[in-house]
Formats: structure tokens, sequence, C-alpha cells
């Protein structure tokens, strides 16, 4: 992975699409306080996201925590029901589905969550654990064959078959995770979004984590969404790249084009911000500081929504929201400076607060 297959903003050429995002909206209202509690707003989690995501890639979802990247995962699986917009999965309009049909959908497109402490029950073995997508979506009946499935999903994902009598707490950080993953895979799943899967682990375990996830989608033809705030492991593991601030996808691209050639100035922020290998160019290199915190979700600002920390930002940014555009073959960005005719702000000038 990580040579990329190309992409536009909306997939372009070379693959198909499994699951397709149009416009897609997760807004929450925000009530006031006080006995007479009225709606007052809305914090826009995400808002207004065209996405593609091609059968048999990863596509890395990158961007600082409260950007809307796992609302935006749980979005695309209905984990959370989206406010507008639509969602596509293998040419199936996702949001239309009631609940016999969602369920359908839940053998296809799965989660692997977060915390493998929080995500596996503690008073169940990983066994039962395991076994319960096969009994909900009557896979293997019969408790021998379903044993038996067990036991091949924990070799699958490097467990041993005999520790499926043992609970949670006698796996370590890894391992849990491992047994996360196997429980995803029970339904013998199209599409894997994986929140932030390896966050909780130890570096060195989360290259074994990495690489497993990498080897699984070789051998069952696994489509991802990997969502993470880590840069490096995301282009470790990408075919392409998705950069997400306050709501939507300001960048996409083949995932070596984004590493190489940032296109947005969020992501330039981002990458200056990854160590370096080499001693020598990372104390050569200089960082990008953004200035202030990233605005509410609940009050975006005007025009590009991150034009009140861009360094870049010139007169048409607190007016005109950027859609995506191509910026280079294959690689697209949210940004004035591809093309709106118009001269940047002097050196050294900020965007508008």
């Amino acid at each position: 992975m990580g040579t990329g297959r190309g992409a536009g903003a909306g997939g372009g050429p070379g693959g198909d699409v499994l699951v397709r995002a149009r416009g897609l909206q997760v807004h929450f209202p925000v009530r006031a306080q006080g006995l007479r509690r009225r709606r007052s707003g809305a914090v826009r989690a995400v808002d207004g996201v065209d996405l593609d995501i091609r059968r048999g890639e990863t596509l890395g979802l990158v961007g600082e925590s409260g950007c809307g990247k796992s609302t935006l995962g749980n979005a695309l699986l209905r984990l959370v029901e989206p406010t507008g917009g639509s969602v596509e999965f293998d040419g199936t309009d996702v949001t239309a589905l009631r609940a016999r049909e969602l369920r359908a959908l839940r053998r296809r497109a799965v989660m692997v969550f977060q915390d493998p402490y929080a995500s596996l029950d503690p008073r169940t073995t990983v066994g039962r654990t395991i076994a319960e997508p096969l009994q909900v979506h009557g896979l293997h009946p019969g408790a021998a064959a379903r044993a038996a499935r067990v036991a091949e999903l924990l070799e699958l994902v490097g467990v041993d078959p005999s520790a499926a009598s043992r609970y949670p707490h006698e796996f370590s950080g890894g391992q849990r995770q491992r047994v996360g993953i196997a429980r995803a895979l029970a339904g013998e799943p199209d599409f894997v979004v994986c929140d932030e899967a390896v966050a909780s682990l130890d570096v060195s375990v989360q290259a074994q984590v990495l690489n497993l996830l990498r080897d699984l989608q070789r051998r069952l033809g696994l489509t991802y969404l990997f969502v993470s705030h880590d840069l490096a492991a995301v282009r470790h593991v990408s075919d392409r790249i998705a950069v997400m601030y306050l709501g939507r996808v300001v960048e996409v691209g083949d995932a070596g084009a984004v590493s190489a050639r940032p296109q947005h100035p969020y992501s330039q922020a981002l990458l200056s911000a990854v160590p370096l290998p080499d001693p020598a160019a990372e104390r050569r290199r200089e960082r990008i500081v953004l200035r202030g915190e990233v605005p509410s979700a609940a009050r975006v600002p005007s025009g590009c929504r991150f034009r009140t920390r861009c360094p870049r930002a010139f007169a048409p940014c607190p007016d005109v929201d950027p859609a995506l555009q191509e910026a280079e073959p294959g690689h697209a960005a949210a940004c004035h400076l591809h093309g709106v005719v118009g001269a940047p702000v002097p050196a050294g000038q900020r965007g508008a607060d």
C-alpha cells in the first residue's frame, strides 16, 4: 500500500466505488439552558462531505481531534443518523434502509473501535464475543460449526484458538484489538471502518496491528476507511488520503501525492508536524505552527472555515466557501489558492479573525 491508485475529489477513474457520500451532513442540535429550552443552533460535526471509497482500497481519513472524522465514519455505517445528504453502499441508498435491510448492511459494513478495553464485554469469553455476529446473521448454525469458525477467526488474526475460553482481562491490549478485528470479520464483511484502531496501543504493537490489517486486506479483499489523527500511521497503510477540518474534507488524493505535495495549507501544517527519520533533515526543516484554536463546530467561520488560522488567507477567503477542485491530476483541495483569481495578501498578513 501507499503507492496510490490515483483519485480526484470524487474518486475519479481507476476503481469501482463501493461507498459514496454526497453532501453528507450530521448536525447535532444545541439547546439553550434554563426551564424553557429552545433549539439555539447546531453542532455541524459533518457539514457537506463528498467522498468516494473504492472497492479494495484503504482510504485514510486524518485530522485533528474534533474535526468530525469519527462521526463521518459512523454516518457511513448509519451508526449515527445523517441529517442531510446521501450515502450509497454498493449502489444501495443506506439512508433509506429499514431495520431488516439495515441488519444485512451490518454484516457487510462493520466497525473496529478505538478502545479494545471498552469494546469487549468483560463478562463474556472472547469465543462467545466472536460467535455473537454468527448467531445474529444466521451463519454457521450449530454450536460445533460456530466454535470451528471462531477458531478459524482467532487463527486468522494471530491469536491461539485455545484462547476462546478466556476473558478479555486475560489479554494484552494488542491481543484484545486482534479479538475485536476477529469479531468484525465474523460476518465476512466487504467494508471496515477502523476508527482510531491503533491509537490506544504501544508503538511497537501499533506496527503489528497495522501489518495485520494490511495482510487481511490482501487475503480477504477488504475495503478500509482508516480514521486516525496520526498522519504517520495513515501514510503507512493508505492508498489515498482525505484530510478533514471542521466537518469538511479539505484535501483528497493519492497517498504519495498528498504526503509529498500537500495542496491545502492545513495539510501542509499537519505534515510539518510529522517527525522525519533523518535527524539532519529534521533540524533543517521549518515547522508550520497554526495560530489559535480550532473554531467551534457550532460557530463555523464564514467563507473558508480554515481562514481564521491560515497563514495564506487572502481576499476571497472570508466571503466564499471553497469547493474541492483539482489542484493536479487525481489530487483535489478546497482552497482559493487553486482556481480563484485574486492577489494574495502581503507577506506576513494573516486571515481575518
